[in-house]
């Protein structure tokens, strides 16, 4: 899996860029362990994605001269057609909006919007249709049983010629890393936020990983599904 590269070649690095703290309403994980995780399994950057905000995002942000990875801000943005990972904004883009209006304010703002688990509609996943002016696919989940989505996902990023990501979708430390993006930057690149965010926008990237296990993908379910569960109060 991967895209095109072009120039000189320089190091690759890791970017788990789809990632959850406990400003996500199914999270509980808290920045800093975050971050000690994501250098424990030699990640070199992480996008910090929460549900409709860039506030755990942010308190990474102020922690990471603590730890040897970069943190890029970043949201998952809940638009009209489906889920949309916003790379490298400061703020987050309003939701219940169309995915191609939601794309282009996270190109205005410069960051890079990519589609996370395409086509998997219970996770709220982004039809073929709805796929416009986007600047990658999430062709690796980790969050998933048997890889039948991701399948899809790289077969319509080759057939439309999108970068192609990976991204752990982590709620939980154990979780954190499993799948990710590794990116290869330019000599004159280093592994700053703007830098990577270039390499991405090029087409430098590859998805790599693996699945997460029956146990953690059950766990999520039923995390989801008590938040979406009707209240009895």
């Amino acid at each position: 899996m991967g895209g095109p590269v072009s120039g000189a070649v320089g190091r690759t690095v890791r970017v788990d860029i789809h990632c959850h703290t406990a400003a996500s309403y199914d999270s509980q994980l808290l920045p800093e362990r975050l971050l000690a995780r994501a250098e424990a399994v030699g990640l070199d950057a992480v996008v910090v994605t929460d549900h409709d905000t860039v506030q755990g995002a942010h308190v990474a942000t102020d922690l990471a001269d603590d730890f040897d990875v970069t943190v890029i801000v970043g949201c998952e943005v809940s638009t009209a057609e489906g889920h949309l990972l916003a790379l490298g904004v400061d703020e987050a883009p309003p939701p219940d909006e169309p995915l191609s209006r939601t794309a282009h304010r996270i190109r205005d703002a410069g960051g890079l919007a990519v589609v996370p688990h395409p086509f998997q509609r219970s996770r709220h996943g982004a039809s073929a249709d709805a796929i416009e002016g986007v600047g990658g696919i999430e062709v690796y989940n980790a969050l998933t049983l048997v890889g039948l989505r991701n399948a899809q996902a790289e077969r319509f990023a080759r057939e439309h010629g999108y970068p192609m990501f990976g991204g752990s979708d982590a709620h939980r430390t154990t979780g954190l890393g499993l799948a990710a993006t590794e990116v290869t930057l330019r000599p004159d690149q280093l592994p700053t936020q703007e830098d990577i965010l270039a390499a991405m926008r090029d087409g430098r990237t590859a998805a790599v990983g693996r699945r997460t296990s029956t146990w953690q993908y059950v766990t999520k379910l039923v995390a989801t599904a008590r938040y979406n569960a009707p209240s009895l109060l």
